[in-house]
Formats: structure tokens, C-alpha cells, sequence
């Protein structure tokens, strides 16, 4: 049955909004009327939101402020809700119809009635999210139509919600780790641009008139400002036309493929990427698994999951080699790019027989060293980027002192 969203007149002038489930516009402007409301505005809330619509056009072309209605935290919050519910033994009707109601935003509770009116209408709750892709990817619908037909539905999407909330806490921690030395870079390069635009200009013009010979620091620092001042936006320009044909070219899949794999060889981002991804991977084939998808189809939706092409590459192969009838663990030691605690960890669910609980180790395990190494890093960088600013301020104002100290010299 259809999703209508609604504005109506109340009896004592206020206006009220929500949504309600009708066969037609014309049904849903008569429920309306019959709890005695005037009706303003009915209009259908359509299947996915407009999402893939809205992704055909042009970037220039796309509405604006019509962006996805949960974020991954957001996502994870409502799956672990929605877990709740479902294991206290409300229906899933009944369930969507509290997680609208206590929906933080508008379009929250109309996604909600959307996808209770397909849930009414006969489909199942993973065919009901499908039809909303650019809410819930490819892996969720998975497993929550995995658990539907093991009939364990329940404790899929408590497995669910503690896998994305996993996922943010390790996104969360890797970018506290990366953001107190961005900021520190950013207002270094600033000062270190305005004593070269600001202050290196002044000295020049205090010293302009004297015939003396200026230090060659200082002379290489004026030659500096002049560079910066003159052909600063020439420079701007050509980063950012830099920046957008690097953009354009990462689409190509031979060229994106070779870029990955030599990232991946970096002393250490290039470890903590591959541990990293291979967290990922591990974590979402674990949970696909113990859903009771088959390994063909989990190892597709978690190579989907792999930001790094060429591990995506590397997981493709171990699929073509499990097809093949080769086990997990040995498809994946092939493949050097994967940490050999992967293969390790699934050659020994392979063979007990708990090829998910070790996957799930596994993915703690890395996750684990992820983390270290990313404060470590962190740690290093921090006081290294204060040491490197420092040295370069220090370089400024020793060529702006070096000729204030030799004319005081020459005055003596």
C-alpha cells in the first residue's frame, strides 16, 4: 500500500503534518477528512526517495539539500533499534511504525512509512529496503534477507548494528588521529604565508635604499615573497587544476588499479590502508557467513566493501579460486596483499568448522593493530609537524633580523 505524506488544517487553526498508508490520493485526502482535518497537501513518498534520479544527473543539475536521510551512525542507531524491537516480538509493521513515531526528522519518519507501506503490501523487509538503495547498501539488505529466510531475523540485525557501530568507532579513532595534525599543518601554512606576503615584503622596503649587500637568506627569502605575491593565484590555479585532473583520471580502472597497489606498498599508510580494508572485508564476509549467505555471494559483497582496488582485485580472485573448489584460507594466501593473519584465521574456521567466529577474530585482530599503529603515527607526526613549522618560521625571521643586526653595525 502507498506512503502519503500530508499537511492539514486542524479545527482550531494549527496546522498538522505526517504520513499515512492509502490505496490512491483520492482515499488518503478522504481519511483525512474524516478525522476531521482540511487537508493542504497529499503527496506520495516514492520508492527510493528520488535517489537514483537524482544520481543520473550532473552534479551542476541535482537538487540541492536532498541528500541521503541517515548516516552511518544514524544507520547503525535505527538497525540497533529496529533489533530491539524486533527481538521483544513486535511484528515489523509495528516496528517501523515506532521507529516513525520517534523519528528525529521529517524525512526519518517518511522513509519509515515508506517502507511499512511496502511491507504491507507483501514484501519482505529486505525486498523493502531494496527498493531505498541509497539508504541501505547492498551488504544490509543481504544479511537482513538472510535472516529472514533463517528466521533468526532478530539477532541478524543485532549482528548488524554491532558491525557498523565497529565501523565507526574505527573510522571515528582514524580520523581523530589524522585531525590534530591536519590542523596544526594548515595553521602553520598559514602564518608561514603571511610572513612571506606581509612581513618579508616590509624588510625589503626598509632596505631598499641602502647599498649594502643583503644576507642570502634574505635574499632567497624576498625572491620567495616575490614568487608568492606575484604568481600565488597562477599557483592556486594550477593545484587545483592538478587536483581535478588527478580526480578524473582515478576513474580509469587500469590506472586507479595501479595507483592503489603502490599505495599500498607505502612504508606505513600504505600498512595501515591494507589493514584497514582487510578489517573491513573480514568483518563484513564474517557477518555475511553467520547469516547463512553463501560464501560466493559473501565474498562478492564484501569485495564490494573494499575501497582499495586492488585488494578488490585480490578478494575477486580468491572467488574465482573458491568457485574453483579451493578453500577460503588457501584462495586468500595466494594473494600477498592480504595479511597472512586472514588466511591464517579462516584456514582454522575452515577446518573447525567456525569459519565466521574466525572471520570475526580476524577483523578484531587487524582492526586492533589498525588502531595502534594509526595513534602511534599520530604520535610521531604530531610533535614533527610542530619541529618543521617551527624551523621554517624560524628561517623567516632569521632573514628578517639578519639585516636589522647588520645595519646596526654598520651604524656602529
Amino acid at each position: 500500500m502507498p506512503a502519503y505524506r500530508f499537511e492539514a488544517l486542524q479545527t482550531n487553526g494549527s496546522t498538522r503534518k505526517g504520513t499515512l498508508e492509502a490505496d490512491s490520493l483520492k482515499t488518503a485526502r478522504a481519511q483525512l477528512r474524516a478525522q476531521s482535518l482540511v487537508p493542504l497537501l497529499v503527496e506520495a513518498i516514492a520508492s527510493g526517495s528520488g535517489s537514483d534520479a537524482d544520481a543520473a544527473l550532473p552534479w551542476w543539475q541535482r537538487p540541492i539539500g536532498q541528500g541521503r536521510v541517515f548516516s552511518s551512525s544514524q544507520r547503525a542507531v535505527w538497525t540497533r533499534q529496529l533489533a530491539s524491537l524486533v527481538g521483544s516480538g513486535l511484528p515489523i509493521e509495528r516496528a517501523l511504525s515506532a521507529l516513525a513515531e520517534e523519528a528525529d526528522h521529517d524525512k526519518q519518519g517518511q522513509l519509515m512509512a515508506a517502507i511499512r507501506a511496502e511491507v504491507n503490501s507483501g514484501s519482505t523487509l529486505g525486498r523493502a529496503l531494496a527498493q531505498f538503495p541509497k539508504e541501505f547498501p547492498a551488504i544490509d539488505r543481504a544479511v537482513i534477507a538472510a535472516g529472514e529466510q533463517s528466521g533468526h531475523l532478530s539477532d541478524v540485525l543485532h549482528q548488524l548494528a554491532a558491525d557498523l557501530e565497529d565501523q565507526q568507532v574505527l573510522r571515528s579513532k582514524l580520523l581523530s588521529a589524522s585531525l590534530y595534525p591536519a590542523i596544526v599543518s594548515l595553521v602553520a601554512l598559514a602564518i608561514v604565508v603571511f610572513l612571506v606576503t606581509s612581513v618579508v615584503p616590509q624588510v625589503a622596503g626598509v632596505f631598499a635604499g641602502t647599498q649594502r649587500q643583503l644576507p642570502g637568506l634574505t635574499v632567497a627569502m624576498l625572491a620567495l615573497s616575490d614568487l608568492v605575491r606575484h604568481w600565488g593565484w597562477l599557483m592556486l590555479l594550477v593545484l587545483a587544476a592538478a587536483g581535478v585532473a588527478f580526480r578524473l583520471a582515478m576513474r580509469q580502472e587500469a590506472l586507479r588499479l595501479r595507483f592503489d597497489a603502490a599505495w599500498l606498498r607505502l612504508p606505513l599508510i600504505g600498512r595501515l590502508a591494507r589493514g584497514y580494508n582487510s578489517a573491513r572485508f573480514a568483518s563484513t564476509l564474517a557477518m555475511l557467513t553467520a547469516a547463512g549467505v553463501p560464501i560466493l555471494k559473501a565474498l562478492q559483497a564484501a569485495a564490494d566493501t573494499l575501497s582499495n582496488q586492488a585488494l578488490r582485485a585480490d578478494a575477486l580472485e580468491a572467488l574465482v579460486r573458491v568457485r574453483e573448489g579451493a578453500p577460503l584460507g588457501t584462495a586468500l594466501a595466494q594473494n600477498a596483499r592480504f595479511p597472512g593473519l586472514l588466511s591464517m584465521f579462516a584456514r582454522l574456521g575452515e577446518q573447525t568448522g567456525q569459519l565466521p567466529l574466525m572471520l570475526q577474530r580476524a577483523a578484531q585482530q587487524l582492526s586492533s593493530e589498525v588502531q595502534r599503529r594509526a595513534m602511534a603515527l599520530a604520535t610521531v607526526l604530531e610533535p614533527l609537524l610542530i619541529v618543521t613549522m617551527g624551523g621554517v618560521v624560524m628561517l623567516i625571521v632569521l632573514a628578517v633580523l639578519m639585516p636589522i643586526m647588520q645595519l646596526n653595525q654598520w651604524v656602529k
